[in-house]
């Protein structure tokens, strides 16, 4: 497996990683963990970017290097307006190449899942391993919400049935760029009790407050974008994956709740699904150790 670190990557107006893409696109992003480990790109949710990572203790313990990328329009990285969940494969494979990485794992929680399933399905002959974490499922699966809170049943159906409408809710929920600690506590007020203990804590309260902040520095156009492409469609077929995958999934999960979990499960050829008790949405915290080991063996 060739790796190298891209340390001459950094822009230094910014303190952050940058490569330039085929098409001229800036694409950023962070490094965690063990510089030299075995590579594995993390995929954030909605909205995030970067700045949000499980455990490097863990990742450094494992000997796993975390690369933490900025979709287009979020973060750092330029938008690419119009774009599919498979885009963002050809993205990953122009970082890699940029990296010298050959082969890498990938794993992303909740929005982040679809373009795991997406590189999965793009870039089998690179990928070793991936896991979807409490991930978005196709909302084409019979009672794929049942479970969901009620704003996320609410912005599903419009994402999916009336976009207008849903970048109007978008706009109408609060902007994090405005006043990111009431954005905060509106986005997260629903989460069940095992993700509110870990939202309590003052670290990773403040990496989400930072990550809502930077994620829409542009704007919130590619927040309202990415929820469109999960809601819809994904144009491409999960069983024609053939990448071993893991479904890790808690069962108290309110914002992407199990059924989704249990239909890429049973969609995808190879994937196995692991079901977490009385667990939340924030799984991608509370287990990665068990997340982490299960991608590098």
């Amino acid at each position: 497996m060739k790796s190298r670190q891209a340390s001459d990557n950094r822009d230094t107006a910014d303190d952050v990683c940058t490569v330039l893409l085929p098409d001229g696109r800036k694409l950023a992003y962070a490094e965690y963990g063990k510089p030299n480990g075995l590579p594995l790109f993390f995929f954030h949710g909605l909205p995030s970017c970067r700045l949000m990572h499980p455990d490097s203790d863990v990742c450094n313990s494992l000997g796993i290097r975390l690369i933490t990328v900025d979709r287009p329009g979020l973060g750092r990285s330029d938008p690419k307006p119009g774009r599919s969940l498979l885009d963002w494969a050809d993205d990953v494979r122009g970082l890699a190449d940029q990296l010298g990485i050959d082969e890498f794992a990938v794993v992303g929680p909740s929005g982040g899942g679809p373009f795991v399933a997406a590189c999965a399905f793009r870039l089998s002959a690179r990928i070793r391993r991936a896991a979807i974490v409490g991930g978005a499922g196709p909302l084409d699966e019979p009672r794929a919400l049942a479970g969901a809170a009620f704003d996320r049943r609410v912005g599903f159906w419009l994402a999916r049935h009336a976009p207008i409408l849903f970048r109007a809710a978008i706009r109408w929920r609060g902007n994090p760029q405005q006043d990111t600690e009431k954005f905060f506590a509106s986005y997260t007020r629903h989460n069940p009790p095992s993700d509110q203990v870990l939202l309590q804590n003052p670290e990773t309260k403040a990496m989400f407050i930072a990550t809502y902040r930077e994620a829409t520095r542009q704007g919130l156009a590619a927040f309202a974008h990415e929820i469109e492409l999960m809601a819809k469609p994904w144009g491409f077929s999960l069983r024609d994956i053939s990448v071993p995958m893991t479904i890790w999934h808690g069962t108290a999960d309110n914002s992407t709740p199990i059924g989704m979990g249990e239909a890429l499960a049973r969609a995808i050829p190879n994937a196995t699904l692991r079901v977490i008790p009385n667990e939340g949405h924030l799984i991608f915290l509370s287990h990665w150790q068990a997340i982490a080991e299960d991608l590098i063996h």
